[in-house]
């Protein structure tokens, strides 16, 4: 356990963030959840047997190419705070019809926080 308090307020911003990406989720337009991502994030998981990996645009044309997933329910289920740190799980069912696990590392740089890198499980 730590010895520093966090600001509340950064539960928040970072709650705000993770809702940018499921905007773009439910619209179906990677631009939507661009905003969430730092510029040279990165993207890891399997899809069946293989490796989805590399830069976040990997993400934006994968949803682009969806479409939107107005059916989706998601919570956040843990966010973890140190300094200018955090990860997120989140929980995704029902993403044309998938359920996902994602894990979120995210950097405060400027004031403001982004998802610097996602790792992601889908559910069989």
């Amino acid at each position: 356990m730590s010895g520093t308090a966090t600001n509340l307020g950064d539960y928040e911003a970072i709650a705000k963030v993770v809702q940018h990406y499921l905007d773009g989720a439910k619209s179906g337009k990677g631009s939507d959840m661009k905003p969430a991502f730092h510029k040279d994030a990165t993207i890891f998981g399997y899809v069946g047997s293989d490796l989805f990996a590399g830069p976040i645009q990997g993400l934006f044309d994968w949803n682009d190419s969806n479409g939107a997933a107005t059916g989706i329910q998601s919570r956040i289920s843990e966010i973890d705070i140190v300094g200018t740190i955090a990860n997120v799980r989140l929980e995704i069912d029902n993403w044309k019809g998938s359920r996902f696990t994602d894990m979120f590392t995210l950097l405060k740089t400027d004031g403001k926080w982004q998802i610097m890198n996602k790792v992601f499980h889908l559910h069989s």
